[in-house]
Parts: C-alpha cells; sequence; structure tokens
C-alpha cells in the first residue's frame, strides 16, 4: 500500500556511493553537508518488491474494506558469513582475528608446549576437560611445532583465551594465561587460570 511505500522510499533514497557502484553526477548533486562518510560492510538487505510479483501470482489479501488487494511484497536477508566478515574486519589486528567472547568458534586454546612430556599432557588433559565441563569448548594444540608457530598460530585464530602449559610452569606449579583482546598475560595455578576462563 502507499504508506508502506512512503517508508521504504524514505529509508531508500540515501545515496550510498560504493567502490562496485559509483555515480559520479548523482554524488556531485548532493551538498557537501549531507554527505558522510564512513567504512561499511553489507551484512544483510531489504528489498521492496510491491505488487510486482503478487499482481500475476493473484496473492490477494482482504483490504479494510473487505476487497481483495495485491500483497505488498519484500524480501530481507542476512548473509552468515557476510556477517563473519563484518566482525573480523572490526575485530582483528596485525596477529590475526580476534574473536568477541560471544561469537568465538571456540572459547579458549590449551597450548600444549611439550607434548609426550607426561607431566605437560597430563595438566594440558585435565585443563582440556575441565572447560569443556564448563561449556568453554576449548581447543587442543597438542602439535608438534615450534613455541613461536604455536603461539602465532593461536593469534591468527583469535580465540578469547590462551592457555599455555610448559615444563618449567608445571614445574613451578603454574601455566600462563593470555588474553587475546587485551594482550595481558598472567602466570597462576592451573585452577586459578581456569576459573578466570570460565568466569567462576
Amino acid at each position: 500500500n502507499d504508506e508502506i511505500a512512503s517508508i521504504v522510499e524514505r529509508w531508500t533514497t540515501p545515496y550510498a556511493a560504493t567502490d562496485e557502484m559509483h555515480d559520479e553526477a548523482a554524488w556531485a548533486e548532493i551538498a557537501d553537508g549531507d554527505k558522510v562518510s564512513a567504512r561499511g560492510i553489507e551484512v544483510g538487505h531489504i528489498f521492496h518488491f510491491g505488487t510486482k510479483y503478487s499482481e500475476p501470482m493473484g496473492a490477494t489479501v482482504a483490504g479494510p474494506d473487505g476487497k481483495e488487494v495485491p500483497v505488498s511484497m519484500g524480501s530481507y536477508g542476512i548473509g552468515p558469513s557476510r556477517l563473519i566478515g563484518a566482525i573480523i574486519e572490526a575485530s582483528h589486528d596485525d596477529n590475526g582475528i580476534i574473536w568477541p567472547d560471544s561469537v568465538a568458534p571456540f572459547g579458549a586454546v590449551v597450548i600444549n608446549m611439550k607434548p609426550g612430556e607426561e607431566a605437560c599432557d597430563n595438566w594440558s588433559e585435565r585443563a582440556y576437560a575441565a572447560l569443556g565441563e564448563a561449556g568453554v569448548d576449548p581447543l587442543y594444540d597438542d602439535t608438534d611445532q615450534r613455541p613461536g608457530a604455536k603461539f602465532a598460530t593461536a593469534d591468527l585464530i583469535g580465540l578469547p583465551w590462551q592457555l599455555i602449559i610448559g615444563p618449567r610452569g608445571v614445574k613451578a606449579g603454574t601455566v600462563e594465561l593470555k588474553h587475546r583482546a587485551t594482550g595481558e598475560k598472567h602466570e597462576l595455578d592451573l585452577d586459578a587460570a581456569i576459573a578466570r576462563i570460565t568466569g567462576a
């Protein structure tokens, strides 16, 4: 109906200049004071079809006066892959992704610095199990890589917490806990680190 069409017109009239489609003439007609420049990413869309499709299909509803009128149609969509791209665009640094807690694919990564060493394996498996039981859904890095590669991979993946378990720490009774977003590192005993991650 006309009321819906006027609402759609009001919200779709502003001109958005993008790299993909830019009309210099249309852009030049807009007063400089009315132009706004910002970065953005399209995560969804709305199209107003009006009665373009409902009339040929004979899709009608009863109007307020009881007469049949064509349905005013629209299309609404959100792209999950675009949402992920938008999150990464908004939350990253030079080392990789920084997943917000609410959408992180895993809550933490347990990094076993010396796979095959009994104490490191035991502490890592204990941490992995405790985090899983607490609903954190951890990732376990028991790969046979150099420390720098493990740290770079953890930063690249960008999970909220990195729980680093190595031979020296185990001997001292501590682990290293790194918060990916802030980069803050703390040496804690294992239970305290697990409590910090789980918010217990």
